[in-house]
């Protein structure tokens, strides 16, 4: 039997990071992966998707706007060709994960895991071949599944994100059920290989997990590009054919190419042998702020865990289980500080309380709004829509979120987030300097407003 100090279950972001990090405080690791190395984020997730939407975001620009910029002549889009690039991005990427563990001298075990015990694991190779393992600690971290609906199954025109991302080709029409993050990127993505898209969302609006103000420009930029919606309209049945699929939502019936069944995720509990360790599950494994399960020993991290489903938040776990599994004492995680992404086109990006949220909760809030038609980069780039809104105790100026769309807002939450966790205020980030031009203005445009002095606006 072999026996390491810690073993970890699971390749995605959450498990190589813990592997990883457990490797450098000293402790012999193994780490099982059932399918590729990296997990579902590397190789059909947040990776191969955003080299998709790069494709996308350059297919809009040069065949939409081509003009503006001084293009001439005819220009095709070949999604197949932007599909290939995708997969060879994922590729490298999951690699890059295999040379990371071997450089840190990590067990990597191809194969299912299964606990036979809250020390001992078997693990079935592709070949059939069985090895066994006993281990100190363990790290669960199987990620989740995504959601479907009742009494239909996955297969042929109704898909989920998987079998969408690795097609070739894009539907010539598609339905999205649900329109969070997987929905509402996938709908971008389409839509600018010219696929009629048409989302459907049980809520009142599209986005519902975000500010109203946000919600209301991406239904804005949906209308702008051709992307139709339905909101406050559940499914009700699904029918398909050899040839089509028929959606049948709010009394009307949607027949399209292809359906996405794009309604959240749950976590991935079967077929490992929990029951054999003892850890109790309630849809989720619970943790505690060090992610400790019920049996000592035993920790589990990301989307697992049922708390933010993000890839980020898998890995920041993983740091906090492996530091624990090593008698350190890991500082808490705070997940109301956790950044939220999404890369539609444009991009959403968002941290901490909307001023409802703050309000609800007896708070005194100042918010403010700078759009990007005030922001000289922006124009520079042909991109003057969307907002960045700052929300603040109106007293201290504390920051209590933020909340942006427009060009490239994913990248301007760091600041934000680091300013919310080292206890800034509205004014120290106004205070300091940022670079001219840059999009990044918009954040100090905003942080002015809520002292009520913004300068450009």
């Amino acid at each position: 039997m072999n026996s390491v100090d810690i073993l970890v279950l699971g390749s995605g972001p959450g498990g190589y990071v813990a592997a990883i990090r457990a490797a450098q405080l000293g402790r012999s690791v193994a780490i099982i992966e059932g399918r590729s190395w990296g997990g579902v984020c590397l190789n059909v997730g947040c990776i191969p998707t955003k080299a998709l939407l790069r494709g996308a975001e350059v297919v809009d620009l040069v065949t939409h706007r081509g003009a503006e910029f001084g293009l001439v002549g005819d220009v095709r889009a070949d999604y197949t060709v932007g599909w290939q690039r995708s997969r060879d991005v994922a590729d490298a990427m999951s690699h890059g994960v295999s040379f990371l563990l071997k450089k840190n001298k990590i067990t990597a075990v191809q194969g299912w895991g299964t606990f036979t015990g809250a020390h001992t694991m078997t693990v079935r190779g592709s070949d059939g071949a069985l090895s066994d393992y006993q281990f100190g600690q363990a790290i669960i971290a199987t990620g989740a599944r995504p959601n479907t609906l009742p009494g239909v199954v996955v297969g042929g025109r109704v898909m989920t994100y998987e079998q969408l991302i690795m097609a070739p080709k894009p539907p010539k029409s598609l339905v999205i059920a649900g329109s969070g993050a997987i929905g509402i990127e996938f709908a971008s993505l389409m839509a600018s290989y010219g696929t009629q898209v048409l989302i459907i969302e049980a809520l009142d609006r599209l986005l519902p997990g975000e500010d109203e103000a946000i919600s209301a420009e991406v239904m804005r930029a949906c209308r702008r590009r051709g992307i139709n919606y339905r909101v406050s309209t559940p499914v009700e049945g699904v029918e398909q054919t050899n040839d089509s699929v028929t959606v049948k939502a709010g009394g009307e019936e949607f027949t399209a190419d292809a359906l996405l069944l794009a309604l959240g995720f749950s976590p991935r509990l079967d077929g490992y042998g929990l029951e054999s360790t003892g850890v109790v599950t309630y849809g989720f494994i619970g943790v505690d702020a060090a992610m400790r399960t019920n049996v000592p020993g035993i920790f589990a991290i990301g989307d697992v865990t049922g708390k933010l489903m993000l890839a980020h938040v898998a890995s920041a776990q993983g740091v906090v289980a492996a530091e624990a599994a090593c008698d350190m004492s890991p500082a808490p995680l705070d997940y109301s500080l956790m950044p939220r992404a999404y890369y539609c086109e444009p991009q959403v990006a968002a941290f901490g309380l909307t001023a409802a949220q703050a309000r609800s909760v007896g708070g005194d809030v100042a918010v403010s709004r700078f759009p990007f038609s005030a922001n000289g980069k922006a124009h520079g780039l042909g991109e003057p829509i969307g907002f960045v809104m700052l929300v603040a105790d109106s007293a201290s100026h504390e920051l209590l979120g933020a909340h942006m769309i427009g060009p490239g807002v994913t990248e301007l939450l760091p600041e934000l987030t680091l300013a919310a966790r080292c206890g800034l205020t509205t004014d120290q980030i106004a205070k300091n300097v940022h670079a001219h031009p840059t999009l990044s203005e918009a954040v100090k445009g905003a942080a002015e407003g809520i002292g009520g002095r913004p300068i450009d606006l």
